[in-house]
């Protein structure tokens, strides 16, 4: 099918993120301008919170107000009176050239997050769980680049990307205890010789997975079980970064995108929007 994604809002993010649908809300940071944004569907308005740091990703807390991760670990946002409240930073050592990347919720209220080599220094980041208890684990490494991160509707498998490998790893996920084992390669996009590098990653009810290719344009869809491409979305810059699933029934495909620099494109860095004939699953709160 022929999918024509919009721009929505009129932000223009340096290098927007890890977007997720809340509360009729999209959520999202622009990771070089220190931002976390807000956007409102209905009425076009922009909230944005200038976080004073690189900020890799922002998630819901399910009692008010949001948690990042960003250069100087796991924080609290108020998002009332823009106040962070450090929570842990796992990695003090390794600043500037490692910060935290994308990550989400599991379906427990488990925040996991992981880390990226700025100066693109090999298996020196690591994947880290936030724990409602507030104690952070480092749950898997070394990697390079921690990107798109997501769970099935059954909790039962966790998808994992380390961008510069191009692969989406499975594992077997054990909701009870946050564990997980066993990992496998259940996407390569090099080997399918795809252009770009996955970056973020989402997945629908169906369990289909929808990765968005930096230095690629597009986003694709991909059944884990065989490992194949079902859907290409285009898009009209190169660095589309990270795809989520919002509005009221979970079907508006929302996608940020960033700047490459050298290279004049009038739409990078905006919000794009389009309507999918399947639907989401939802956003998770941080139980914490």
């Amino acid at each position: 099918m022929a999918l024509h994604p919009l721009p929505v809002g009129s932000r223009v993010s340096s290098w927007g993120e890890g977007p997720l649908w809340w509360q009729d809300r999209l959520y999202s940071v622009d990771i070089e301008s220190h931002s976390v944004v807000r956007f409102d569907p209905v009425s076009g308005q922009e909230t944005v919170w200038n976080i004073g740091e690189r900020v890799g990703c922002v998630v819901p807390r399910s009692g008010g107000g949001l948690v990042i991760a960003g250069d100087n670990g796991f924080s609290f946002l108020d998002p009332v009176s823009g106040t962070k409240s450090p929570i842990a930073d796992p990695e003090p050592d390794k600043k500037p050239d490692n910060r935290f990347n994308d990550g989400k919720c599991d379906p427990a209220g488990r925040f996991w997050a992981g880390t990226i080599s700025t100066i693109k220094k090999t298996g020196d980041a690591r994947l880290y769980r936030l724990d409602p208890d507030l104690r952070v684990s480092e749950v898997y490494g070394p990697v390079t680049n921690s990107n798109g991160i997501c769970w099935n509707a059954a909790a039962d498998v966790m998808y994992y990307i380390d961008t510069p490998t191009r692969k989406v790893l499975a594992f077997d996920y054990h909701l009870e205890t946050g564990a997980i084992s066993d990992p496998r390669t259940v996407i390569d996009t090099a080997a399918l010789g795809i252009e770009g590098s996955p970056d973020g990653m989402t997945i629908d009810w169906l369990g289909h997975l929808w990765i968005a290719m930096c230095h690629g344009g597009c986003v694709l869809c991909f059944d884990p079980s065989t490992g194949k491409p079902l859907e290409r979305i285009e898009y009209p810059c190169i660095e589309t970064t990270a795809p989520a699933f919002g509005g009221p029934d979970l079907r508006t495909l929302y996608v940020t995108t960033g700047i490459k620099k050298g290279l004049e494109e009038p739409l990078a860095g905006r919000l794009f929007a389009v309507e999918l004939p399947v639907r989401g699953l939802p956003t998770h709160p941080f139980a914490g």
